[in-house]
Order: C-alpha cells, then sequence, then structure tokens
C-alpha cells in the first residue's frame, strides 16, 4: 500500500513514559491537542494545571518558570522575550493615564526611555530620583504614584542604593515596587528577603530580570523574567502578558535550562576575576575613579556590603572606570579600539569580556556629585583567565601614553 500523508501525520505510534536525562524535553507546539471537548472547555492555564495554546506555556516553559522561582525566591514567574519587554509588560499591566510612575536617575537607559516615550503619549506621568537618597524618594512619591522602580547596583556606575530603606519607603506610601535584579541574578541577594530571618520579610512586589546576562550565559538567547509572590498582582500581569501575545521560543528556553545548572559557578567566576580586575585599576594613574560595589570607595559600598554576600559571588562581573579628564574622548575610544580580548558590544554575563565607552552627560538628569569628571568605560568581564585580560588592558592604556 502506498504511503499517504494521512498516515505519516496520524501515525499511531507513541513513545513509551518514563524517559529521564539530565536536560528536560523541549516541547515546541502552537496548536495543543485536547482529549475532548468537555477537557477544552475546563481545561486552565492560568494556574499550571493544563495545557491549551503554545502561548499560555508548555512543560518546557513551565519548568524554566518554576526554576527561576527557585532562584530568585518568588512564587509565580512570566517570561517575555526580552529584559525590557518584562519591564514593559509591567508598566503596561500596573499603569494607565493619570498614573504616575518613579525611575531612579541611574536605571537602566531603555527603562527612562520608554516612560519618556510611549507611556507619556498615553498619559502616565513620570519622574526621575536619587537613589542614593532615599528622602528624595520619600518626598516624590505623591499621590498620583502607582509604581517604583529600583535597581542595583545602579546601570553603568554601579552605585549600590540602600534597597532595604527604599522598600520601607514604598510599603509606608502603599505603592507597588518592582525591582531590575540583573546584576544581582536571585544570587548576590534575595529580592523577596532583602533581610533573612526578619519578620515580615522586607520583600519587593515584583522582580524583572534579562535572562539574557547570567542565566543565558552565553551571549545568544534574548529573554526575560517577571516574578512574584502575590497571586492577585501575578495575575493581573499574566492577563496583560497573555493579552499582548506575549511568548518565547522553546530552544531559547532550552538554551536557559541547560545554562542554570552552570549559573553559581559561572557567577562566581565572574565576581573572582572583576574583583581582580577593579583592584588593578585601582593603582592605574590613567584613571580618576574605579566603581564596582565590592571597593570601599565605590558609592554605595556600605549598602551592597550589608545585603550582599561577602564571599565571591556577590558582586557580579561589571566594573567601570572615569578616565582622567586629560584624556579626550578620541583617546579613550582609541584605548577601547586597541584592546584585543574585551570585545566592543552592549550586554554582559557571557564567556566573552566586553568593553563599552558611554557618554555619561547625556544619561543623567545632572553630572552625580559622587562621580568624578571624565570619561566613563563600562566593562563586563567573561570568563578569560584574569592574567590575559589584565596583559590586554595594560597594553591597551599604552595608546594613552
Amino acid at each position: 500500500m502506498p504511503v499517504s500523508s494521512t498516515s505519516l501525520i496520524h501515525h499511531p505510534y507513541t513513545p513509551p513514559e518514563g524517559f529521564a536525562a539530565p536536560q528536560p524535553g523541549v516541547f515546541k507546539a502552537s496548536t495543543v491537542y485536547f482529549p475532548n471537548v468537555a477537557a477544552m472547555r475546563h481545561f486552565e492555564w492560568k494556574d499550571k494545571t493544563a495545557y491549551t495554546y503554545g502561548l499560555h506555556g508548555t512543560p518546557t516553559t513551565y519548568t524554566l518558570e518554576e526554576r527561576l522561582c527557585t532562584l530568585e525566591g518568588g512564587h509565580q514567574c512570566l517570561l517575555v522575550p526580552s529584559g525590557l519587554a518584562a519591564i514593559a509588560t509591567v508598566a503596561l499591566a500596573l499603569l494607565k493615564s493619570g498614573d504616575e510612575v518613579l525611575i531612579p536617575d541611574n536605571a537602566y537607559g531603555p527603562n527612562k526611555a520608554l516612560a519618556e516615550g510611549e507611556l507619556a503619549r498615553w498619559g502616565i506621568t513620570h519622574r526621575f530620583y536619587d537613589s542614593m537618597q532615599p528622602q528624595d524618594l520619600a518626598d516624590k512619591i505623591g499621590p498620583q504614584t502607582r509604581l517604583v522602580w529600583l535597581e542595583a547596583a545602579g546601570s553603568v556606575t554601579l552605585e549600590f542604593p540602600d534597597l532595604v530603606a527604599q522598600v520601607h519607603i514604598c510599603k509606608a506610601a502603599g505603592v507597588l515596587c518592582a525591582l531590575d535584579n540583573t546584576w544581582g541574578a536571585g544570587l548576590a541577594f534575595q529580592p523577596f528577603d532583602l533581610q533573612p530571618g526578619l519578620q515580615p520579610a522586607v520583600s519587593v512586589d515584583i522582580s524583572t530580570h534579562a535572562l539574557t546576562k547570567y542565566p543565558s550565559g552565553g551571549g545568544d538567547v534574548l529573554m526575560g523574567s517577571i516574578i512574584t509572590t502575590d497571586e492577585r498582582l501575578h495575575m493581573k500581569i499574566k492577563l496583560c502578558h497573555m493579552r499582548l501575545g506575549l511568548g518565547v521560543a522553546a530552544n531559547d528556553a532550552e538554551a536557559v535550562l541547560r545554562s542554570l545548572p552552570s549559573l553559581v559557578l559561572r557567577y562566581k567566576a565572574h565576581d573572582e576575576t572583576t574583583r581582580a580586575l577593579a583592584h588593578w585599576s585601582l593603582n592605574r594613574s590613567e584613571f580618576a575613579q574605579v566603581l564596582h560595589p565590592a571597593l570601599p570607595d565605590s558609592p554605595g559600598h556600605l549598602h551592597w556590603q550589608q545585603l550582599c554576600k561577602m564571599g565571591p559571588g556577590g558582586a557580579a562581573g561589571l566594573f567601570s572606570v572615569i578616565f582622567q579628564p586629560e584624556y579626550s574622548q578620541a583617546q579613550v575610544d582609541a584605548f577601547c579600539d586597541a584592546l584585543v580580548l574585551f570585545k566592543i558590544g552592549y550586554s554582559w554575563g557571557g564567556p566573552v569580556s566586553l568593553v563599552m565607552p558611554y557618554a555619561l552627560s547625556t544619561m543623567r538628569s545632572h553630572w552625580p556629585a559622587h562621580l568624578r569628571p571624565g570619561t566613563l568605560v563600562r566593562f563586563s568581564i567573561g570568563l578569560e583567565d584574569v592574567d590575559d585580560l589584565r596583559a590586554d588592558l595594560d597594553q591597551a592604556l599604552r595608546v594613552l601614553r
């Protein structure tokens, strides 16, 4: 009998159950089959007890969501296509015309751009506050404030705020607080238990995470997560997430699942090398300032010390330097171009070290008093040998001389 397309599509074979291996299975689907009409009418995707459509979850995405909850200490997780998508989804779910959102002046730039662009056009106002002055946050929370963004450490300049004080201020004002936890990654500190042992726990309401960075670890996946502990808040965001049609590719979820078992080891390795290079940079006359939360003179060091682990793993893989004012932007650019192992590129958390010069004056409302004048360069430290990276920095600095 000739083979027909029907026999290939509706083949009777089903593989046996009980297969187990180190990596979870990868399930790809838009359509999901129901055993009967009654099941179609009663299956519920919101609580993960069943499957109804690819956008609403598969065994692969459910597994990743649950493991990320374990990582950050949350109860519910949503996956989105990027870290910025996580920030945008929270804003769209919780804000409406007439509301106000407060954002740290040193926050991730696209978060500020979203507020200045789409949110402003939709009648949602915003103000920026000084993350290093808790009183400034307290003073700016007003009757229309519905959401406060927190970030630790600050983007590019890596100031470490008094997160505990900020959370207390938001709770006292009855305002939701959301943390961009990409830097901490659930390892430097626990966003839903900022002071372990205290009851009730000092907790942010929402943690967003660019899984693009440390959880992926390869520089090849774009993904974000939104984690909560409050079921009603989670459902409000989840329904918005559903209406926006947000989803992630199964193979991307697979890549993050494959990387998670090595996350702790990689994070510690990034941290150890970064601390070594940051301390080395302190002795270089070309730099006016070195910014890294574990350095005693870095802004917010005491807050970092109180909140984060003291051993390797508590300070991530980023540090920035401000060049002496005598060096021009062209000279600093030549330094970046002279690097060999450090590649010029955005993002961080992958195996390859990166460098990026920033025009900080265009990114802040004003030049912070705790920062020296000069051109800022941020380094993302990969997994290369520390001696090789140090030698690369040293040879590139010769360009300045």
